[in-house]
């Protein structure tokens, strides 16, 4: 078995460059310092429950931002389908593409389809500070984080005085 990296509770998230559309690039965790963070990689734009996932956090993402969590989303699809994924479910939050999967499972824990190569869906919330609160790593189509759950952790964590 392979010696595997998995991103607990307290770690630092590592530092990412993700590439976004029209040439932009977003570093992570940097881009979220300051505010709880959501993390998310999915298997590509013709995942059925990647699809809900995304769409699930796009219906949610005033009340996301009224709790002041960021999302961010990525896979390894090109940047062509990824525009698509964007303007088909009019996604708000940034989407980056071209993601090379072994390199980010080498750095996170993700899991990793080989032929064709892409990730397995993976989630992250991240505290103010860049450190990871909860990952959630899934070896197939389920098995991810939900809004819903993220805007309670995170009003949990508030409320009892463990936020950032």
């Amino acid at each position: 078995m392979t010696q595997m990296t998995v991103l607990q509770a307290g770690d630092p998230f590592p530092s990412l460059t993700v590439a976004l559309p029209g040439g932009r690039t977003l570093r992570l965790p940097e881009a979220l310092a300051g505010r709880f963070g959501v993390v998310l990689y999915y298997r590509g734009a013709w995942c059925p429950y990647c699809n809900a996932q995304l769409r699930a956090f796009q219906r949610s993402l005033d009340s996301l931002a009224d709790v002041d969590i960021s999302v961010v989303a990525l896979s390894v699809d090109d940047e062509a389908t990824t525009l698509d994924l964007i303007a088909r479910h009019d996604l708000r939050f940034p989407v980056g593409h071209s993601a090379a999967a072994t390199a980010l499972a080498d750095a996170t824990g993700a899991f990793v389809n080989l032929d064709p190569p892409y990730l397995q869906s993976t989630g992250f919330v991240l505290d103010p500070g860049g450190r990871v609160i909860v990952s959630v790593y899934s070896s197939g189509a389920i098995g991810r984080l939900v809004p819903q759950d993220v805007i309670g952790l995170v009003g949990y964590l508030r409320e009892h005085g463990q936020a950032g």
